[in-house]
């Protein structure tokens, strides 16, 4: 099929980044993708060559491209719309195509089925709302309905985004191809254990470093660029700590990395720090123990969120007060929960919880395949 995605980038690239993995996976899986998004710039390391075309099935239009009526009027007309997150389809493109069809097909062609892209959340909600349908009830597309699409972690949510090769993939990834994979990214690897840090600035990054600085087991800190290296770096110098480690901690400063790559650096740690959704994702089907640093809303609506995925989980008393931690939420601790110590982790106990949760999640199809019949059906 024909497929337009539509992405507005907010900030942090978890938008761009699930946008353009589903493109990828969909044209890896035989389909054609236009990739409609307003900012661009990240596709540049994310996913080199697929703004100049190089991606087979998939081209990547500029958001603005959506409302030139001369771009539009020699458009092939699509099969599906998804709206990434909530983004609005413009109104020109939307007129263009109700033109062509007519909200009952009666010009020969069907409408196109139309996808609202959820956030990716545990909650009770999403089991409800997935796959509610929407009557568009106004404007040109009046008659069409779209249906709200919620990925999630049961059988009553639309699944997780994995690649059909990603096992295969994984599994190739053994201790030779790490060991290559390090010395390819220049990491000075000395037989330490490896913690992967992709997040925000989260209060307990401090305690963490000074754990790690002073614990028992030596480390080797793998930082991503931009937000993560900006918050170690400050820690660091308010520590009064050089910038390549002190004690048993020592760090290495990453390249930006392509979403190929940022898998295999789950892949090769012992424990992996992520934020947002799409990096979250990764790190669950890496089966390797991580902790997730949620996007904070001013609501509190995030502490919800973080303990519906814990408790869908059946996350350990251990990791569920580190999770707490990380993410500023002591308060939130029961009377009952054991002391976090930053130096000790249990990473035994926290790679038991993360391989018997993949090993559940498998067992669901991915949410390609499951979209992909979601829309043949409706079609």
């Amino acid at each position: 099929m024909q497929w337009d995605i539509f992405c507005k980038v907010i900030d942090n690239f978890g938008d761009i980044g699930v946008c353009w993995r589903l493109c990828a996976d969909l044209a890896n899986r035989g389909h054609t993708v236009r990739l409609w998004v307003d900012d661009s710039r990240a596709l540049a390391w994310m996913a080199p060559g697929a703004v100049e075309g190089r991606w087979p099935n998939v081209k990547v239009h500029d958001w603005a491209e959506a409302c030139d009526p001369t771009v539009l009027e020699k458009l092939p007309p699509a099969d599906v719309w998804i709206e990434g997150f909530g983004c609005e389809i413009a109104p020109e493109f939307i007129a263009a195509r109700a033109m062509d069809t007519g909200a009952s097909g009666q010009n020969g062609l069907k409408p196109p089925a139309w996808i609202n892209l959820e956030y990716l959340s545990a909650e009770a909600y999403v089991e409800r709302c997935h796959a509610l349908p929407s009557p568009v009830m106004q404007g040109p597309a009046q008659g069409w309905t779209k249906h709200f699409y919620y990925p999630g972690f049961t059988a009553r949510t639309g699944g997780l985004l994995h690649e059909a090769d990603y096992l295969a993939r994984q599994t190739a990834f053994d201790d030779n191809a790490c060991n290559a994979w390090l010395a390819q990214h220049s990491i000075a690897w000395q037989g330490q254990r490896l913690v992967s840090l992709f997040c925000y600035e989260p209060p307990a990054l401090t305690a963490l470093l000074q754990g790690l600085v002073q614990g028992a087991t030596p480390t080797l800190l793998l930082v991503t660029p931009g937000r993560a290296q900006r918050a170690v770096q400050t820690a660091l110098a308010q520590m009064d700590l050089p910038t390549t480690g002190a004690g048993e901690l020592a760090l290495h400063w990453l390249e930006p990395l392509t979403q190929t790559e940022f898998d295999e650096l789950l892949w090769a740690c012992d424990l992996n720090l992520v934020r947002g959704e799409d990096s979250l994702v990764r790190a669950i089907w890496a089966g390797k123990p991580w902790l997730w640093q949620i996007y904070p809303q001013d609501d509190g609506a995030h502490a919800d969120k973080l303990n519906a995925l814990l408790d869908q989980m059946q996350a350990p008393a251990s990791l569920r007060a580190a999770q707490l931690a990380w993410n500023d939420l002591n308060g939130m601790a029961g009377p009952n929960q054991p002391r976090l110590d930053w130096g000790t982790l249990p990473l035994v106990e926290w790679s038991a919880a993360a391989h018997d949760w993949r090993h559940g999640l498998l067992q669901m199809d991915d949410l390609t395949s499951q979209l992909t019949n979601f829309v043949q059906k409706k079609r």
